[in-house]
């Protein structure tokens, strides 16, 4: 049997309008892109982590702190963030890719390893929890193949803004492609939740949560 590669592609820049910087924010001690990468360490699935980040100068400071934790960061497309995550994933010749977004730093691995184990089952070319959300803003997760998502980006009627958010054009083609919506279970269904982080507010927010559950020894999230 060939194992295939799964690695997890963390898309991630500087230059958000509503919160610059936002991913080497201290959180827990250490910057927001570090905490979500320990925290994707814990998935029984993710073989690599790989941060794709942009050209772009400002983002020098995203690769810097990539060197200091040991993961691989590569660099591309500022807005075409679909070549970057194909060209992310190609160079470390992955077969499969988990999609997350720097912006979410409290992602559950076991979530993930759930979002992978049906991937792995068979049956669908793309799995996720964000088709119908029942999960909470900052919970996003999708798993697919990286020959779909070149696949995707050879047709011809693919848009800038299909570039811009990766997916888009699979999402939008349910017939075409087989998709497969993970549900959350009653407990964890609260789609009204803010988990993300895009704002000041949101920043606030987060810091409070992983300051009440984390300590230097102990992870309660």
């Amino acid at each position: 049997m060939v194992t295939k590669k799964i690695i997890a592609t963390i898309e991630a820049r500087l230059a958000s309008t509503r919160l610059p910087g936002k991913v080497l924010l201290p959180l827990g001690g250490k910057p927001v892109l570090q905490f979500l990468v320990e925290r994707l360490k814990r998935s029984k699935f993710i073989d690599e982590i790989v941060i794709a980040t942009s050209s772009n100068i400002e983002n020098d400071a995203i690769e810097s702190l990539t060197k200091e934790i040991g993961i691989y960061c590569f660099r591309g497309s500022e807005d075409d963030v679909l070549s970057r995550v194909i060209g992310a994933a190609d160079s470390r010749k992955a077969d499969i890719i988990v999609q997350l977004t720097g912006d979410c730093p409290l992602m559950d691995p076991e979530l993930i390893d759930e979002c992978v184990s049906k991937y792995l089952d068979g049956g669908y070319d793309y799995v996720a929890n964000e088709l119908v959300r029942t999960y909470p803003i900052g919970m996003d997760v999708a798993v697919f193949s990286l020959s779909l998502l070149k696949g995707t980006y050879l047709e011809k009627d693919l848009t800038e803004m299909d570039k811009e958010h990766v997916t888009t054009y699979i999402v939008e083609r349910p017939i075409r492609y087989k998709l497969l919506n993970v549900r959350a279970d009653r407990e964890r269904d609260r789609p009204d939740l803010q988990l993300t982080l895009d704002t000041k507010e949101d920043y606030s927010t987060l810091s409070s949560i992983v300051d009440s559950l984390y300590t230097k020894k102990t992870i309660l999230i």
